[in-house]
């Protein structure tokens, strides 16, 4: 069979590794794909947002399935697009993209069918927005509405901070329409973990658990990013915990989906926010982790293209995931000055050392015979190993052979961040 996997990141390298060991694939093709990603699939030069024409690329080249990688894509309505013209299409459609699409609509959601989360308000008078600031206390989350690639959520330590945030989103619009409509939500503490679940519209699966690492800095300091680094599975969901987000999220998430007749077929990505046992639901994504998905997908024993498919014909109750016993850390490689202003062209050495090695390619190009950064995450470095400690020192003994000018990354993936 022929697959088509959307996105030029490092959760699409990961996918393409994993798809790549299913006996079913002849061939993959990646839009637009990377450096990393050539060497496993043909490349081809369409940009995930570009619906129509990589439409027109699966039907010329008769696509058996298609693997969508971003969100941006899912909230444009490419799967509806897919199924449309009777082409097989992995991720939900536009109404089922709207959980990662809309802050505020997956708020409305969860409050209507109970699932346990921050208070929030929504808000799209800047007026109305200025006058509640300071309405659940210090710290103050403030989220843009719409898609901001990760980067639309200010933890505001205080009144000065929460304007300047506030006036960023929604007279200077930082990140664009996505910042028109607001919402604020408590703050709350603890340790996160994150759940990515395969889900048919009837039957929801979590995978095996992960913790991200969001911020640039080592102790969790500085702005938002796409994500540092992760490990899986998390030190702290045990058992217990497993058992309350299944009955008190998960499977109320496919009962209220049920009842609003959205038909969500794909991934759920589910941030928790964890203490004293219980969890409440940060966020909802719509399409695999990043980076999650790079200690995930190399620990599942299951063919994932069997996965997919059962996903895509509402077979998933006869799936059994299974998992190596091992842990997985990813180190994050960034370009310095990342999340905010950085070059690229930078030229990459040393990976030339780790051919063995799992090293998922985020932000390159290949010009010439060097291969250079081309984002702010530029590599992301995985290791396994029978625990996170012997994993995550595999994982940075490794990022010290690779190197980068202004390279930057955590020194601290692995360790428990929170309280």
């Amino acid at each position: 069979m022929k697959v088509l996997v959307i996105g030029s990141g490092g959760r699409e390298h990961a996918l393409i590794w994993k798809i790549s060991q299913s006996p079913k694939v002849d061939k993959i093709y990646a839009a637009p794909g990377n450096a990393g990603i050539a060497d496993l699939a043909e490349t081809v030069n369409i940009k995930a947002e570009d619906i129509e024409s990589l439409l027109a690329f699966a039907k010329q080249n008769e696509i058996d399935l298609t693997v969508v990688g971003p969100e941006v894509p899912l909230v444009l309505g490419i799967s509806d697009l897919f199924e449309k013209a009777g082409l097989r299409v992995f991720g939900p459609g536009k109404h089922g993209a709207l959980f990662e699409g809309s802050k505020a609509f997956t708020k409305a959601f969860m409050e209507f069918h109970k699932i346990p989360t921050a208070e929030y308000r929504e808000y799209t008078s800047i007026e109305g927005a200025k006058e509640d600031i300071g309405i659940y206390g210090y710290p103050m989350v403030i989220k843009a509405d719409g898609l901001a690639a990760g980067k639309g959520v200010v933890i505001a330590q205080d009144r000065h901070e929460a304007e300047k945030a506030v006036g960023e989103m929604m007279e200077d619009l930082k990140f664009g329409e996505a910042g028109a409509k607001i919402v604020y939500e408590e703050f709350l503490d603890g340790i996160e973990a994150s759940i990515l679940c395969f889900v048919d519209g009837k039957t929801i699966i979590p995978m095996a658990s992960a913790q991200d690492y969001k911020k640039i800095f080592d102790g969790d300091k500085g702005p938002n990013t796409g994500g540092m680094g992760t490990y899986c599975p998390s030190k702290i969901y045990n058992d217990e915990i497993a058992e309350y987000v299944q009955k008190e999220i998960l499977d109320k998430f496919v009962e209220g989906v049920q009842k609003e007749a959205i038909l969500f077929k794909g991934v759920l990505f589910v941030g928790l926010m964890i203490k004293n046992n219980k969890a409440k639901v940060i966020e909802f994504n719509v399409r695999f982790g990043d980076p999650e998905t790079q200690v995930i997908l190399p620990r599942m024993k299951n063919d994932l293209v069997d996965v997919m498919d059962a996903v895509i014909d509402q077979k998933l109750d006869q799936v059994e995931l299974e998992w190596i016993d091992e842990s997985a850390v990813c180190v994050v490689m960034a370009s310095g000055g990342y999340p905010e202003s950085y070059e690229k062209g930078k030229v990459i050495t040393g990976l030339e050392t780790l051919k063995d090695e799992m090293v998922f390619h985020a932000g390159t190009r290949k010009i010439d015979d060097d291969i250079v950064s081309n984002g702010g995450r530029v590599l992301n470095v995985v290791a396994m190993g029978d625990s996170i400690e012997e994993a995550r020192a595999k994982a940075y003994g490794n990022v010290e052979k690779l190197d980068f000018e202004k390279k930057t990354y955590r020194t601290d993936i692995g360790l428990l961040i929170g309280k």
